[in-house]
């Protein structure tokens, strides 16, 4: 089972760095994040053992757990959050990438934590959530406002709609928030079935699971 682990691991890196490479982008400028949500802790150390540093969580309070027992790495908040536990959240996190309204950046202001904004990319369905595009950048000047670190924005590919499509959008909801932030270059994009796409549309860090942990286990 180790080696099932180190292999998908080897794996996914050599296919980012392809992806990468085939894109003229450098592969060190790409992130993996190592998504660990309902993983045992003792799969999250085998991680750690074989490198990965950044593990991505969406659940409170396993992911405070998890961030308590391997204090050396870096911990990213991918899932939706609710507005009451959002300085909870801030205490672990070294970064949140679901910041999608006015509400969630007031319950965090003033926490020591990175935030990314969430864009709804879709036809109007929240069930993901997210901001709409043109929310965005108006949503950037109040994460200015409130001190906290913008680094970028974040998506989930909607149903329905190609992934290389969705980053492409992205991309430009990106620029649109580096005119307010110039520092604010991070992209979170593509997950397990996509992210070749989101590296080839300049995602700076993707958020797998499956194709490196595994299955999730069951109930």
């Amino acid at each position: 089972m180790a080696d099932d682990l180190e292999q998908r691991l080897s794996e996914v890196r050599a296919r980012i760095a392809a992806a990468a490479r085939s894109a003229g982008r450098d592969p060190d400028e790409v992130t993996a994040i190592v998504v660990t949500k309902f993983q045992p802790l003792d799969l999250v150390t085998r991680l750690h053992a074989l490198g990965v540093r950044d593990f991505g969580e969406s659940r409170h309070p396993e992911s405070r757990d998890k961030a308590a027992a391997l204090p050396d790495a870096t911990w990213h908040f991918i899932g939706q959050l609710q507005t009451n536990k959002a300085r909870q959240v801030a205490r672990y996190a070294d970064a949140v990438h679901s910041v999608d309204r006015a509400g969630l950046v007031e319950a965090l202001a003033g926490q020591d934590v990175d935030v990314l904004l969430q864009v709804d990319l879709g036809t109007g369905e929240r069930g993901r959530g997210g901001a709409r595009p043109g929310e965005v950048p108006g949503l950037a000047e109040q994460v200015l406002d409130a001190g906290l670190r913008l680094r970028g924005v974040m998506t989930v590919a909607p149903v329905g709609v190609p992934p290389a499509a969705a980053f492409a959008a992205l991309r430009m909801v990106s620029d649109r928030v580096r005119a307010v932030a110039p520092e604010a270059s991070w992209i979170s994009a593509g997950m397990s079935g996509d992210y070749e796409e989101a590296v080839a549309a300049g995602a700076t860090h993707l958020r797998i699971g499956s194709a490196i942990t595994g299955p999730r286990p069951t109930a």
